[in-house]
């Protein structure tokens, strides 16, 4: 594929990702609680894996790219066009969010924006960490994404399941730590939400939210190539 079509399917996927998961957060969380948003984002992916995985792989997720490419599966190139995809359409979904919300009558908020500590105070249901258990959870629950993505795309798995595979570990690794971090293991759709939150600390804490997750990714293309070398 071209890479103004990888382009154009990373930055609808991701579009898709933020709109149907965040979106699922900020727009009927109170109703479906922390199952429902979980099962959203592992839907967005098993959708567009199916929908686009021929074209670009369906990343979705700079910290995805970043692990694909030390795993040695992308050139610099395709790199760098997907971040830039993938954050613009994850700013694109957030900025149509933020309009519907509006459209309501409805205040932002939080926004589904990711954050530790302090910045969920006095929200139901959520724990106060420190910056040490946000980034140690945000770095393992990559790591973890990623060998699977790595595993169940690589050419000796099994034919037709990767997308199944990877949505059902995302809806997982949400169900673990939404309370602890409003799950981020993604640093396009930390970035687009940080951007409207109306909570102080979301532009704050976000470094976290991008340097964690791209560690744990590029930990895990490491480890992957270990694992599982290519034979020759």
């Amino acid at each position: 594929m071209k890479t103004g079509q990888k382009f154009t399917a990373e930055l609808t996927g991701t579009f898709l990702l933020v709109f149907g998961g965040c979106g699922t957060a900020v727009l009927a969380g109170h109703a479906v609680g922390f199952l429902g948003v979980a099962i959203a984002f592992g839907l967005t992916v098993v959708a567009m894996a199916y929908g686009i995985g021929h074209i670009s792989g369906a990343h979705l997720n700079p910290a995805v790219s970043v692990g694909v490419f030390i795993s040695g599966r992308m050139t610099s190139k395709d790199l760098v066009s997907y971040l830039i995809a993938q954050v613009a359409g994850g700013i694109i979904a957030a900025s149509a969010l933020a309009f519907i919300l509006k459209s309501c009558h409805l205040p932002l908020g939080t926004f589904a924006a990711n954050g530790y500590g302090a910045f969920f105070e006095g929200a139901a249901n959520y724990l106060q960490t420190n910056v040490a258990g946000a980034f140690l959870i945000e770095f393992i629950l990559t790591f973890i994404f990623l060998i699977v993505i790595l595993g169940s795309t690589d050419s000796r798995a099994p034919k037709g399941f990767g997308g199944l595979a990877i949505g059902l570990t995302l809806a997982l690794i949400h169900l673990i730590s939404i309370p602890v971090t409003n799950t981020s293991v993604n640093p396009a759709r930390s970035i687009s939400q940080a951007i409207f939150s109306e909570n102080a600390l979301a532009l704050p804490q976000l470094w976290l939210f991008i340097v964690a997750p791209i560690a744990g990714a590029a930990l895990a293309g490491i480890v992957y190539k270990v694992l599982a070398p290519e034979k020759k």
